[in-house]
């Protein structure tokens, strides 16, 4: 004999009900507001009875000083964000030189001052280009990075300095403008890991003297750009079809242009987790993305053969990510398709 339905069932055959909010959008942070507040009142707004938006996060965090632009994944999205969670990032910050606070920006209580040496456009650009490319940082202790299970930033706030190892990180452009005699415009572009407050103190300290940022904004991630933004506010006062035009696809993410087309029956196969052999669909061209792929990796067995242009033996089972779609051009998700034919699928959307 079945039992009746409890409140959980209820709930949960409610919410399976509901129309699944998934895609992507571009918001322009308002500064004060932490990135995972600024998620939860995007999640608020797309909220309905009949929409079900708690499924969402950032694609990388900025901070509370900071403004710009936070894409927000939703739905289905969040299984693509790492993409641009490992994109390069802009930003534009300014320097106030003379002193420097405990967290690296205006937020933070000054706990040293300098003099502040005359300088110039020739300094300038002879300080930025000493920044220019592969780096080694030291993390801040006001961040959110673990040790023993603790943020740093909450060691910094009982007065706890921890040893932090740098990191590699790459500046892929950097410019240096003075604003007056006391501040300077940074507008760089960097790699994934990069603290723009450390990078403000660090360029302080090349000059003579010691600076924090007094305001940061990033204007890139990836391929998305801040004249793609929408402000919060502007979307708390628009109705819920209007901030439903603003979601991007639920593959706005991902930075793969190859794609591979699937049968019926292949569809049906991949979403129960089965492996293909898709050897007769690969094109030229999708063999030459696949090989563009493992030949740009690091790994040793990747390397082509020089002298008769000949894929080595191994290289044909190395799995590369590739676009799946069906018949009538719906995005699927994502898997891994090596040179010998093999698709495995890997993150796939449920519709």
């Amino acid at each position: 004999m079945s039992r009746p339905p409890n409140q959980a069932d209820k709930k949960a055959n409610k919410m399976a009900d509901k129309i699944k909010v998934s895609g992507v959008i571009l918001v322009d942070k308002p500064k004060g507001m932490t990135s995972q507040q600024v998620v939860s009142k995007v999640k608020y707004l797309f909220k309905s009875p009949i929409h079900d938006s708690k499924k969402a996060g950032h694609t990388g965090t900025l901070d509370p000083m900071a403004t710009g632009l936070l894409p927000i994944c939703m739905g289905e999205a969040t299984k693509f964000s790492h993409y641009q969670l490992d994109a390069d990032k802009s930003y534009q910050a300014t320097i106030l030189l003379g002193s420097q606070t405990d967290t690296g920006d205006a937020d933070g209580q000054i706990v040293a001052q300098a003099p502040i040496p005359k300088f110039d456009d020739a300094l300038l650009d002879k300080v930025a280009q000493q920044f220019s490319g592969a780096q080694k940082q030291i993390p801040p202790m006001y961040s959110a990075l673990k040790k023993d299970g603790k943020k740093l930033y909450e060691y910094a706030r009982a007065g706890i300095e921890i040893e932090r190892e740098p990191r590699d990180i790459i500046l892929k452009a950097i410019n240096l403008e003075a604003i007056d005699d006391t501040q300077i415009q940074l507008t760089v572009t960097c790699t994934k890991g990069t603290y723009v407050r450390v990078l403000g103190e660090d360029i302080a300290k090349v000059m003579g003297t010691l600076g924090h940022l007094t305001a940061l904004r990033r204007t890139q991630v990836g391929n998305f750009n801040i004249e793609e933004a929408i402000a919060l506010s502007a979307l708390e006062e628009m109705a819920l079809d209007s901030r439903q035009s603003y979601l991007l696809a639920i593959d706005a993410c991902i930075d793969i242009d190859a794609e591979l087309t699937l049968t019926t029956e292949q569809c049906a196969r991949v979403h129960m987790g089965q492996r293909l052999n898709v050897f007769e669909q690969l094109t030229e061209d999708i063999r030459g993305y696949i090989s563009e792929v493992i030949n740009q990796s690091s790994n040793p067995i990747s390397a082509t053969n020089n002298q008769n242009d000949k894929v080595q033996p191994l290289e044909y089972e190395i799995p590369v990510d590739i676009r799946l779609i069906d018949e009538q051009g719906n995005f699927l998700g994502l898997g891994a398709v090596s040179l010998n034919g093999r698709l495995q699928p890997k993150k796939l959307i449920q519709r």
